[in-house]
């Protein structure tokens, strides 16, 4: 498959040493699992020589910003910021919109904004550094770290890896105690209740998306080094790439200089709320705030070209696939119109886009939505934050993958009820468009 032979094609090299780590010990051998045998995740391939990145295609960043001023105008977005960078530089990083409805001050590229699952690549990469320096292994296990944590079926805790914790492999059903921490439960007390809790295969062996287990990667960076893990974060990622907006937690995003408040609708449009700060607590899983200007540099380094912090082999690892999520390509419109294959990685997901590999990520919390996209092969990357619940800006993101991979027929934002502006529609028919092409819309929501 055309998407698996391009996989990494911004990066020169193998994928070596730290790859097969990846799979973790639990991932090496079939287990059973009451009484029966447990299909395993698949291995990842390893990679030969990276093909050469195709020759940069020039994309219409003045429409793009165009087009995030018109939902930004009318009270059809309170804000939003994107960023587009290809070829190792900034090619665009702004914002639109206001802060907040209540007390408007312009959106710029400094504004911060709540990351939510977007933080979870943050926490695979610094696990990744640490793999680095021989404080930790892939295939760690979590009982090293946390000797007295607990499943529910006999020895499934000792079989749980780092790797598997970052790729949502833990055996637990999806979403484990969401539900509990929207209810402003204790982080630590959900974790002694994963003892209970049901699972519905062994470690290693399948896919399930976890914020609270996610976040037990946390606990292992604290027992490794004696550091609080956001510190370490901060030390490894946020200062040596010149984040100087970034931060975790309540405290840090309305520490911030200007921030962007969340909004939900109201019956007359849009209403600002204070952040809620349940899903702050699990801090590998959702804490992170950033501004656009920082996730302009953070794609910059995960596209491989800040080898002097992200080394080519560590990436090459963070984005391999790990697992089957076949249930990502039912998701949105765009993703049901151009996913042919769709797989979670170590803190990022991995699709086949019409073909042509893409690395991804998704973040939603109360009042905030985030998209984060990369495409090898173009050496292109694209992140879209916004302050609101509003579905209308991820539509501007397969908008343009579909430009940079010159594929047709996909006007994702020409749906009536998004009410933008014919001139600033990108429904706009061009010369070379046949007649007749799909013309399917979405008011695809992030995950």
């Amino acid at each position: 498959m055309k998407a698996r032979t391009l996989r990494h094609a911004w990066r020169a090299g193998l994928i070596a040493g730290l790859l097969p780590l990846a799979l973790g010990s639990s991932a090496q051998t079939a287990p059973t699992w009451n009484g029966r045998p447990i299909q395993m995740a698949a291995a990842v391939p390893a990679a030969s020589a990276a093909p050469a990145v195709l020759p940069p295609v020039r994309l219409d960043v003045a429409d793009y910003e165009a087009i995030a001023t018109a939902m930004t105008n009318e009270g059809k977005l309170p804000g939003m910021a994107m960023a587009i960078v290809q070829g190792g530089r900034v090619v665009s990083a702004r914002g639109y919109g206001v802060t907040d409805v209540s007390n408007p001050l312009p959106i710029d590229a400094h504004t911060t904004f709540r990351l939510a699952s977007l933080s979870k690549a943050f926490a695979a990469t610094v696990t990744g550094l640490l793999v680095n320096d021989g404080v930790l292994r892939w295939d760690s296990h979590l009982t090293d770290y946390v000797p007295a944590f607990q499943l529910s079926e006999p020895g499934a805790a000792e079989q749980l890896t780092v790797a598997d914790i970052l790729s949502h492999r833990t055996g637990l059903k999806r979403n484990t105690f969401d539900r509990d921490i929207e209810r402003d439960a204790d982080y630590h007390v959900l974790t002694t209740q994963l003892a209970t809790a049901p699972m519905q295969c062994a470690p290693g062996s399948c896919y399930a998306y976890q914020n609270v287990a996610f976040s037990l990667i946390g606990d292992i960076v604290f027992a490794a080094t004696g550091q609080f893990y956001s510190e370490v974060v901060t030390r490894r990622i946020f200062k040596p790439l010149g984040m100087n907006d970034a931060s975790y937690g309540l405290e840090g995003i309305t520490a911030s200089a200007r921030w962007a408040r969340p909004h939900v609708r109201s019956g007359r449009g849009w209403t600002s709320l204070i952040p809620k700060p349940t899903y702050y607590r699990l801090a590998p899983a959702a804490g992170v705030n950033a501004s656009i200007s920082d996730m302009a540099q953070w794609l910059i380094a995960q596209a491989g070209h800040r080898p002097d912090v992200l080394p080519a082999p560590l990436l090459a690892t963070l984005h391999a696939p790990l697992v089957d999520t076949p249930g990502e390509t039912q998701v949105a419109s765009w993703r049901r119109s151009r996913l042919t294959a769709a797989s979670y990685a170590l803190g990022w997901r991995d699709y086949s886009y019409s073909g042509h590999d893409v690395i991804f990520h998704g973040g939603a919390v109360q009042g905030y939505r985030a998209v984060i996209a990369m495409l090898p092969e173009r050496d292109l990357g694209v992140v879209i934050l916004w302050n609101s619940d509003s579905a209308l800006p991820s539509a501007l993101l397969p908008t343009i993958l579909d430009d940079a991979l010159g594929i047709q027929g996909g006007e994702w934002l020409d749906d009536p009820s998004y009410g933008l502006p014919a001139s600033t529609m990108y429904a706009r028919r061009r010369a070379d468009t046949p007649e007749g092409s799909d013309a399917s819309s979405s008011k695809a929501s992030p995950r």
